[in-house]
């Protein structure tokens, strides 16, 4: 290590091949990555996290391995592609399984979405982490205990996708291997960590190897121990690759399908990721403002999103995401060595369709279909159809009963003068259906209400020069299943709240044609699932600040610090974690950990 006492210097190079062209006045949150140039940090190895909770250990059981893939030049090719097959000396049936997706990289790169999918079923979205030149690591861990239907087959298709491109200054090849880790007995893992994961999360961060395996905390549709007979792809065809890419607000894409008619329960697990010009599209002002200012971003049609997912043309339901924020977002010395919540492994959505089986089980090719409300270029979202199986008849009778949906209730406010201006959304809806399925166990009404709330408020003050954004999400989905006399048999919810605030100023720099920019990130992921099992909860906050020295996209200098706080809670204890970083270093690292057995109690 060089003993110079130079100052960091980061330079920030702006990734041209999938940006566009802004106006500095309208100072829009844009996306950069970086190259460490500090001679005392040449030859350290950046380690990156995201902070969640920990998996188990790595199961003495056998495990799968794809061997390791080179993603040079990728963009346009096809995604990579392997046969799978269960391992002959670990067979099922397990009582869970991991991917893990471990990734190293040397040199200058941009941050990279990356997903992985077993015949043609997402099993996995991530991105990548910018490195610097010594070089990254990182490693993502996600139950996919959800897929085990696929997982038992064989002869299927494993296919990993990750567009890079090296050219000039952007010389990063991402290095991938993927495995999955199965395990037979369920001692081996419990819903908060044992001693021996917490004694081995102490020891990897005492070694410095890789560590802090990201956990999926986001879908709970397997919680009460039931996973899917068959899973059903509902993307492209591999050939580019599986995401729909959906280019504009008309821009619907489809697949067909023709589900088994002993089908007693549907769910539509949907993948989703904002890029291009949408990449911040909370922060999107409306068309009347770009064009009264003549400015030449494509970055309009204001400031909400959803997905929204269709058969044959009606619709069943809809998402309103959360704001993932990748490594090069907004300023991307926040996100090192912590990133952005979620950024390692994008959330998933599920969209219960069993009250619409009344006219799905005629024996017919229904279409499929998902798009983005008022999205502009692009967006990658796909599906994956659950479904639950009648083992005691081949064919199920079903009827829909009440389909509610009215459009949303905006209130939409825009005030503007020049570059400076208040633009205001609120939205709000109350969604209904139910239906019922008659099958051997018995004849079974669900019935599914949905309530959203959704806020943003953007302030463009000081010429254009200072940017505010406050958004706040929230969805609470009710699910209740009745049997023929109208008696409630199971009733569950899911909460999710998404708020965030980007602010972002600048001032002249000292030197010609450069600016400081001072910005700040407060974003939040809360989750509650609760059913007469218990209660889950999830809670994860980020408080981002810094500042960038800037010229043409470049930073010249700049600083960023990050402090995140963690905590998840089920029916078997208690796990939370602190994590502050700074200048790309972790300055506290602190989790307490409470099981239900008074003996296993941590505070580290």
């Amino acid at each position: 290590m060089s003993s110079s006492s130079s100052s960091p210097i980061l330079i920030l190079i702006f990734c041209t091949f999938i940006s566009i062209s802004l106006s500095s006045a309208a100072n829009y949150p844009d996306r950069y990555y970086k190259s460490l140039t500090n001679p005392e940090s040449s030859n350290t190895t950046t380690v990156y996290i995201q902070v969640s909770k920990p998996p188990p250990l790595n199961p003495t059981n056998p495990n799968c391995t794809i061997p390791i893939l080179q993603f040079n030049n990728t963009i346009g090719s096809p995604p990579f592609s392997k046969l799978y097959s269960p391992p002959s000396n670990c067979t099922g049936p397990w009582k869970q399984i991991f991917l893990e997706y471990s990734v190293s990289v040397e040199g200058e790169q941009c941050d990279r979405i990356s997903s992985v999918w077993l015949d043609g079923v997402e099993i996995l979205r991530t991105s990548t982490a910018e490195p610097s030149p010594p070089g990254s690591l990182w490693k993502v861990r996600k139950d996919v205990t959800r897929y085990s239907y696929l997982f038992g087959r064989s002869n299927l298709t494993l296919s990993v996708m990750l567009e890079n491109l090296v050219k000039d200054k952007l010389s990063g090849v991402y290095h991938v291997n993927v495995s999955l880790l199965y395990y037979q007995d369920l001692n081996q893992t419990g819903s908060v960590p044992s001693v021996e994961p917490i004694e081995q999360i102490k020891l990897n961060r005492k070694l410095g190897s890789v560590s802090d395996d990201t956990y999926n905390a986001g879908t709970y549709t397997y919680v009460d121990g039931t996973i899917a007979d068959m899973i059903m792809p509902v993307s492209g065809n591999g050939g580019d690759d599986f995401w729909f890419k959906i280019q504009n607000e008309s821009d619907i894409h489809s697949k067909t399908i023709q589900i088994p008619q002993n089908t007693k329960k549907a769910v539509l697990e949907v993948y989703v990721s904002a890029h291009g010009n949408d990449e911040f599209w909370y922060s999107n002002p409306p068309n009347s403002y770009i064009e009264q200012n003549n400015l030449t971003t494509q970055r309009g049609n204001g400031a909400f999103r959803q997905v929204f997912a269709m058969v044959d043309g009606v619709t069943v339901g809809s998402v309103t995401p959360f704001p993932v924020i990748f490594s090069g977002g907004v300023n991307p010395l926040f996100w090192e060595p912590v990133v952005a919540i979620g950024a390692f492994n994008l959330p998933t959505y599920d969209i219960d369709l069993t009250p619409f089986l009344g006219f799905l089980l005629d024996g017919k090719n229904h279409s499929f279909g998902l798009g983005v409300t008022d999205c502009v270029s692009f967006w990658l979202v796909n599906a994956n159809l659950h479904l639950w199986l009648d083992h005691g008849s081949d064919i199920v009778q079903a009827q829909s009963i009440s389909y509610l949906t009215p459009p949303i209730q905006f209130k939409i406010k825009s005030k503007f003068d020049s570059l400076d201006g208040k633009f205001k959304i609120k939205g709000k809806r109350e969604m209904e259906y139910s239906g019922w399925v008659n099958s051997s166990a018995g004849n079974f009404t669900t019935r599914i209400t949905e309530k959203l709330k959704f806020k943003n408020k953007i302030k463009i003050k000081n010429y254009g020069q200072e940017k505010q954004v406050k958004q706040k999400i929230k969805v609470k989905t009710e699910i209740i299943v009745e049997d023929e006399n109208g008696q409630e048999i199971s009733k569950s919810s899911m909460s999710r709240k998404y708020p965030l605030k980007i602010k972002i100023s600048t001032l002249p720099g000292a030197e010609t044609d450069t600016y400081l920019a001072i910005t700040n990130v407060t974003h939040s992921f809360e989750e509650k699932y609760e059913n007469e099992q218990g209660e889950i909860s999830v809670e994860n906050s980020q408080d981002s600040g810094g500042w960038m020295l800037v010229k043409d996209h470049s930073v010249l200098s700049g600083s960023g610090s990050t402090t995140q706080t963690y905590s998840y809670k089920d029916q078997n204890g208690y796990y939370s974690r602190v994590v502050s970083a700074a200048n790309g270093k972790i300055l506290q690292d602190n989790f307490t950990l409470t099981s239900v057995l008074p003996s296993l109690s941590f505070s580290v």
